[in-house]
């Protein structure tokens, strides 16, 4: 299968010579190829998209969601089809890339019921003053996607950017194009019009020119905080509207009064699903007190994980040794291996990139598995005498993602919300993912600029607001606000 940009409603390839592989981490085959795309590429999708955007923003909001109706019926009809192109490209269980393309159902909904959230204002400020504020589109947009989630994080931002009233041009992982392939066909199917929605193909040099490019106007990025810090930099100084979405090292704080099996059960799913492979993962466990009874229901738990089975697989081979090199550093410093996870293979897809679900036990704060974004099947537990003390390791790391706190206290779990430092919060919750129409984002180094990227809070991010006061009647009289 050639992977191919998409420009004005046709499927077209790079205008680069060379020929990059696309591999299935399921068994390490080569299971697509495309042409890297050049400066003509977008200057293209520029074009085209610039003058497609003119016309559709003179069509009202509800006119522009019905194409989204459509769509969303497609994604239903194509659920299975869809998982399993998600499956191959990226490593995904089944069910998991299901619940990937579930959740982009539900985020078609929001889009859908954006009439209804992005409507303007009017009010009579004054005696015969009114003033009305309406939400107008930026025009031309872009989002740059990550590998671990193909279609979800893609429909983060496409839906609600197009819907009120721009022009979209998405750069998927070249990692996992494949899926964005049906994202464009499913669209125009759908009935949107041609330049609308573009992809462009490539690696970093592709983020470059999106970044520099100033006829687009606003910028999403997620992946790892290192380069969501360099694309936000860059895209600010190119004077554009830019949130960018970075890595996270999550905690869950375990209290010894916490429901064990329920408990168990919610954190090992929160560290292996996905293989991990997730910025929402739990990564580092801190159990207060006598939790011992707990680690070992949670070491039961992954022993029921099995790689091939009910775990999928890692991205790439550079991911596995990357992960694998972590285990045996924290093993050497001295902590406890409980469930080891290396060198893990499938029988019959000896190939395939796997690494099992890993359990670190009396790890310190200041080793490397305890501090990095590990992005696998592996949790750190760092054992605490106090709440506090679990916090204030919570709060000296410098993302911000999610805390979640397992608990049968109402007063420890109101304590531990209020004082994480983290945008998204869980109580008994090991993925605290938020449902729209609540937004996703994090604090501090997880996110570079401002709001949330998803629900009522991504309509200011593609929008922006004009205001206009007007008063006809002059005996309505005067005073200082007319």
């Amino acid at each position: 299968m050639e992977i191919k940009n998409f420009i004005n409603g046709e499927f077209v390839s790079g205008r680069s010579s060379n020929i990059e592989a696309v591999i299935s981490p399921v068994d390490g085959e080569p299971i697509a190829t495309y042409h890297p795309s050049t400066i003509h590429d977008l200057e293209e999708i520029i074009a085209t998209a610039t003058e497609a955007q003119k016309k559709w923003q003179t069509t009202t909001l509800k006119e522009r969601v019905q194409v989204f109706y459509k769509y969303k019926s497609m994604l239903e009809k194509n659920i299975n089809f869809l998982s399993d192109i998600i499956v191959r490209e990226n490593g995904k269980i089944f069910s998991e890339a299901k619940a990937e393309i579930e959740k982009a159902i539900e985020l078609c909904e929001f889009a859908c019921a954006l009439p209804q959230f992005a409507h303007g204002e009017t009010e009579e400020v004054s005696a015969g003053v009114q003033c009305t504020s309406e939400r107008y589109p930026i025009g031309l947009v872009a989002s740059i996607v990550p590998f671990n989630f193909p279609s979800m994080v893609p429909h983060w931002t496409i839906m609600n950017a197009i819907a009120l009233g721009n022009a979209f041009i998405l750069k998927p992982s070249e990692k996992v194009p494949v899926s964005a392939q049906y994202i464009a066909k499913y669209l125009k199917e759908a009935g949107l019009p041609d330049g609308i929605f573009s992809i462009i193909n490539g690696g970093s040099d592709v983020v470059e020119m999106i970044c520099d490019d100033p006829k687009i106007k606003a910028v999403t990025f997620v992946g790892s905080t290192k380069i969501a810090a360099l694309v936000y930099k860059r895209c600010t100084a190119n004077l554009k509207q830019v949130l960018a979405l970075g890595g996270a090292k999550n905690h869950i704080i375990l209290s010894p009064d916490a429901h064990q099996e329920m408990a168990a059960a919610n954190i090992v799913a929160s560290m292996s699903g996905c293989a991990g492979q997730r910025c929402m993962a739990a990564a580092t466990l801190l159990a207060v007190g006598n939790c011992d009874q707990i680690i070992e229901k949670i070491v039961n738990e992954a022993k029921k994980i099995q790689c091939g089975n009910n775990l999928g697989a890692v991205i790439s081979k550079e991911a596995k040794n990357r992960i694998e090199n972590y285990i045996t550093e924290a093993e050497k410093q001295g902590a406890k291996i409980l469930s080891d996870g290396r060198n893990a293979t499938v029988t019959g897809k000896e190939q395939g990139f796997y690494v099992g679900p890993t359990i670190i036990d009396h790890a310190t704060p200041d080793m490397a598995v305890a501090r990095e974004e590990i992005f696998g099947p592996v949790l750190t537990i760092i054992r605490c005498k106090t709440i506090e003390e679990a916090l204030a390791i919570e709060n000296s790391n410098p993302y911000g993602n999610a805390c979640s706190v397992f608990t049968q206290s109402g007063s420890i779990a109101s304590y531990v919300s209020k004082k994480a430092s983290a945008g998204m919060c869980g109580v008994n919750i090991g993925v605290p993912v938020p449902r729209e129409p609540f937004g996703f984002g994090g604090w501090n180094q997880s996110k570079f600029g401002s709001g949330d990227i998803t629900g009522k809070s991504s309509i200011e991010f593609w929008t922006k607001a004009k205001k206009t006061t007007v008063k006809w009647n002059p005996e309505a009289g005067i005073n200082w606000m007319s």
